[in-house]
C-alpha cells in the first residue's frame, strides 16, 4: 500500500454482520489493548475508541488465503494438512519432526517463516486434534508442546471455550460456575449429558483421545497423482508393498509425459476407520525410475499402521522438476545414478540434513576454506593447496598446546596436548598464512606459522604459532594444534 498504508499504531477491526447488527469479528493488538473485543457491536467499539479504523470482512478472500497457506504447509512440512476454518490449519507432523531436528525446531521454523511473511501465528502440538486446537488458541504462550501422554495436564487449566463448544453452551456452563476443562472433566457424564446434551462429553472425549477424530487432508493443487481403491480392505505388508509398486508404475508415465521427475512423493493410506497414514520420501535429483521409487516407499511401510485395513491409497508428487532425456550406458552402470539412489535411501532413513560433503572455498585460513554442501551439488571449481598438504581432520576451535621451540623459524622440540607430552621426531615448515585484512582490521598484520610434525609413535599433527615469533603485534606467539593427519 506504500504511503497510503495507515499508521500501525492506529487501532484496526474487521466488521461482520450478525443478523441486522454489525459486530467486531476480529481486532488487532492496538484495538484489543483499548478494550475492543470480538463480538462487540461497531457502535460500542466506536464509543470506546474514537477514530477506530474499520474494514469489512471478506470470508471468501480469507478462505482463499487459508487454502494457499495450507498448500505451502503441505509442500514443506507434511503430506497430511487439513483446514481448520476460519483461521487455522491442522498439520500431522508424525514422522516428519526428525527432518527439522525435533518437534520444537519444526514449530519454531513454522513460526519464523510465517513471521517473515508478516503473519502472526500461535502453535500447539499434542497427541489429539482437539488438544492441539485448544493449545494453539488458549495456551499462555504462542508455542506450546504437550508431552506424549501429557494431554490431561496440558488441557486441565485451559478455559472450557477451548473445547470447541457452541458459544451458547459455554455461556450456560459458565453461569453454573464451570471455568476450566479440569472442572468439566471431573463432573459425572450422565447428569451433564442430561442437562447440556452430548456435545460437552463428546468434545472432552475427542480432546483426551478417547474418541477418534480423523482429519480431511487437502490435496496439492495441480499435483500429478494416482489413486487406487480396494474392493476389500488390505493390511498385509506384502499386499501393501505390491500396491505401492502398481501406484508407482502408474505415476511414472504421467511424469514422463510432462518431462518431469519426482523430487518428493506423498503416499496416503486411507483406513476404514477414516484415519489417514502417510509416507513422505524425498529425492536428491528428479527421479521417475519405478524400481527406485517403489523401494523408497516400501522402506517406509514399517511406520504405517494399517489398523483394520486400508481401503484407498493415493500417491502424489507434490514437488516435480524437469528431467531431460539422456542416453543410458549399455555396458556399464551409471555411477551418478547409483550414487543418487544411495543418497535417497540414506536421506529418507536418517534425514537429509545428516548427509553432506565438504567443498573447498577460496580462503587462506584453513577454518574458512571449507564449507558444507549437499552430496550431489556440482564441484565448486576450487581446490586446497597441493604444495602444502592439509590434514584430514581440523579441530574447531584449535586447541592450545605447550611447546619448546627456537624462535622464530624452528619447529617445536616437543609439545604437550591433552596432558600427554610428545617428542617431535620429524617436522616440515613453516608455512606462513596471513590474515584476511579485508574481513577484519585485527587481521591486517596477523600471521600464523604452520608446521607438519610427526611424533615418536608415528602420529602426525598440524601445529601453528600465532604470530611471526618476533613481533607481538602479529599474534600472541602461543602454539595451537589445528589438525590431525589420518
Amino acid at each position: 500500500m506504500g504511503d497510503a498504508a495507515p499508521p500501525p499504531e492506529r487501532p484496526l477491526v474487521i466488521a461482520a454482520r450478525d443478523g441486522r447488527r454489525r459486530i467486531v469479528a476480529a481486532a488487532d493488538r492496538a484495538a484489543l489493548a483499548l478494550g475492543v473485543r470480538p463480538g462487540l457491536t461497531l457502535t460500542q467499539a466506536r464509543v470506546r475508541v474514537p477514530g477506530l479504523r474499520i474494514e469489512a470482512a471478506d470470508p471468501a478472500a480469507d478462505a482463499e488465503a487459508l487454502g494457499r497457506l495450507a498448500a505451502w504447509a503441505l509442500r514443506r512440512y507434511s503430506p497430511l494438512v487439513a483446514l481448520d476454518p476460519p483461521d487455522g490449519l491442522l498439520i500431522d507432523v508424525t514422522g516428519a519432526t526428525h527432518l527439522f531436528g525435533g518437534e520444537t525446531p519444526l514449530l519454531e521454523d513454522i513460526r519464523a517463516r510465517l513471521a517473515a511473511a508478516c503473519i502472526g501465528a500461535r502453535i500447539g502440538l499434542a497427541d489429539t486434534v482437539g488438544a492441539a486446537h485448544a493449545l494453539a488458541r488458549f495456551a499462555p504462550g504462542p508455542l506450546t508442546v504437550a508431552a506424549v501422554g501429557g494431554v490431561n495436564s496440558a488441557l486441565a487449566p485451559l478455559p472450557i471455550a477451548a473445547l470447541r463448544l457452541d458459544p451458547e453452551c459455554v455461556d450456560r456452563l459458565r453461569r453454573l460456575g464451570f471455568e476450566t476443562i479440569a472442572e468439566l472433566e471431573a463432573v459425572p457424564r450422565a447428569p451433564m449429558a442430561l442437562r447440556f446434551g452430548a456435545e460437552p462429553g463428546y468434545r472432552l472425549d475427542q480432546a483426551f483421545g478417547r474418541v477418534a477424530e480423523p482429519i480431511e487432508p487437502i490435496g496439492p493443487p495441480g499435483t500429478i497423482h494416482v489413486r487406487q481403491a480396494f474392493a476389500e480392505p488390505i493390511s498385509a505388508p506384502e499386499t501393501l508393498a505390491h500396491s505401492i509398486g502398481r501406484l508407482v508404475a502408474a505415476l511414472c508415465p504421467l511424469l514422463e509425459a510432462q518431462g518431469l521427475g519426482a523430487r518428493r512423493l506423498d503416499l496416503l493410506f486411507h483406513r476404514v476407520d477414516s484415519d489417514v497414514q502417510a509416507i513422505r520420501v524425498g529425492m536428491a535429483n528428479p527421479v521417475r525410475d519405478v524400481r527406485h521409487l517403489a523401494r523408497l516407499l516400501t522402506d517406509g511401510l514399517e511406520t504405517v499402521d494399517p489398523g483394520f485395513g486400508v481401503e484407498v491409497m493415493t500417491l502424489a508428487a507434490p514437488i516435480a522438476e524437469p528431467m531431460p532425456y539422456r542416453q543410458r550406458a549399455m555396458l556399464h552402470e551409471d555411477e551418478a545414478s547409483g550414487l543418487s539412489a544411495l543418497i535417497d535411501t540414506l536421506a529418507n532413513r536418517i534425514g537429509a540434513d545428516k548427509l553432506y560433503r565438504a567443498a573447498s572455498v577460496e580462503s587462506d585460513l584453513p577454518e574458512r576454506s571449507v564449507k558444507i554442501i549437499a552430496p550431489l551439488d556440482p564441484p565448486t571449481g576450487r581446490d586446497w593447496p597441493k604444495h602444502w598438504p592439509r590434514p584430514s581432520r581440523l579441530l574447531s576451535p584449535p586447541e592450545p598446546v605447550e611447546t619448546l621451540a627456537l624462535l622464530p623459524d624452528h619447529p617445536p622440540v616437543h609439545f604437550t596436548w591433552r596432558g600427554v607430552r610428545r617428542h617431535v621426531k620429524r617436522a616440515d615448515g613453516p608455512e606462513r598464512v596471513f590474515g584476511e585484512w579485508w574481513k577484519r582490521d585485527e587481521e591486517l598484520v596477523a600471521v600464523r606459522d604452520y608446521f607438519r610434525i610427526e611424533d615418536e609413535s608415528g602420529e602426525r599433527f598440524w601445529i601453528y604459532r600465532a604470530g611471526d615469533g618476533e613481533n607481538a603485534a602479529t599474534g600472541s606467539q602461543r602454539w595451537f594444534l589445528h589438525g590431525i593427519f589420518g
